[in-house]
């Protein structure tokens, strides 16, 4: 069964007031990850003042081995205003790019950001920290457009946001929520039952959260097998199968760091390690 993590941040931030925002260092988690069984990893930036620059990073990592990785854009929709489309263009068909990532931490989205992404029909990952009222509003204006709305809506464990963002995950068809960081395990059970394992994704926010401990709560659900394989992969790569984009050149699985190879000679993972 194939198992894709949608929600990992890979690189250097440079705001220096907490691990999101410093350095999202993949060394152990790259083998935390081989050792869950995870197949391949859905990367965006960590929190950063130049998306441009956090962007090619992720991009790098991404190019250099395709069969580990997807990649998202992650946005800046007041910063990046006026130029969103300019960006989006260069990671969809430069970087090969799958989907757009916004965080409310930075602002909130803009329909500039959902315009972007309707050209390039791709999903956008909105992180709204607990403002799920905004979803309805989303869903409603952008019905071709697919949003994952992460962490059932907070990552903060606000129940109440939780609660109050279920009932638009089960109405709204173009509405997903990822597994990640999800620590009421009675709201994530009462999704997957209302809104129907079809908008599930498995989710670490990995490099911070461990990813096997993370795949165990999908495992705990005790979905039905086809059930189950929607939510570990085939929900994203449904969402992403419309992106306007040509693949980039994949290598092989011999090429790969699965295969023992090394990630040395990239400066964000530390020297050396074999994953």
């Amino acid at each position: 069964m194939l198992i894709i993590d949608c929600h990992c941040h890979y690189g250097p931030g440079d705001g220096l007031t907490g691990p999101w925002d410093t350095r999202a260092d993949l060394s152990k988690f790259m083998r935390w990850s081989k050792e869950a069984g995870i197949h391949k990893t859905n990367l965006f930036p960590a929190f950063h003042s130049d998306y441009d620059r956090a962007n090619a990073c992720v991009a790098k990592l991404v190019g250099k081995y395709p069969d580990l990785f997807f990649g998202f854009a992650f946005i800046h929709s007041e910063r990046n205003a006026g130029r969103v489309i300019g960006m989006v263009r260069k990671a969809v068909q430069e970087f090969g790019f799958c989907g757009i990532k916004v965080h409310r931490h930075d602002a909130r989205i803009t329909r500039e950001v959902c315009e972007a992404a309707r050209t390039f029909r791709l999903p956008v990952l909105y992180d709204v920290m607990g403002e799920v009222s905004q979803v309805e509003l989303l869903a409603t204006e952008y019905a071709d457009l697919n949003f994952i709305i992460p962490h059932l809506g907070s990552f903060a464990d606000d129940w109440k946001a939780q609660l109050n963002f279920i009932p638009m995950l089960e109405r709204h068809p173009n509405v997903f929520t990822d597994t990640s960081g999800i620590r009421r395990f009675d709201l994530l059970e009462m999704a997957v039952q209302r809104a129907g394992p079809h908008k599930i994704l498995f989710g670490s926010d990995g490099p911070w959260l461990h990813p096997g401990v993370e795949l165990e709560k999908v495992f705990a659900l005790r979905l039905q097998p086809q059930e189950e394989a929607k939510v570990l992969g085939e929900n994203f790569l449904q969402l992403i199968s419309t992106v306007a984009r040509q693949p980039p050149k994949t290598r092989s699985m011999a090429d790969s760091p699965v295969a023992g190879q090394r990630f040395a000679d990239d400066p964000w993972l530390r020297e050396g390690v074999v994953v």
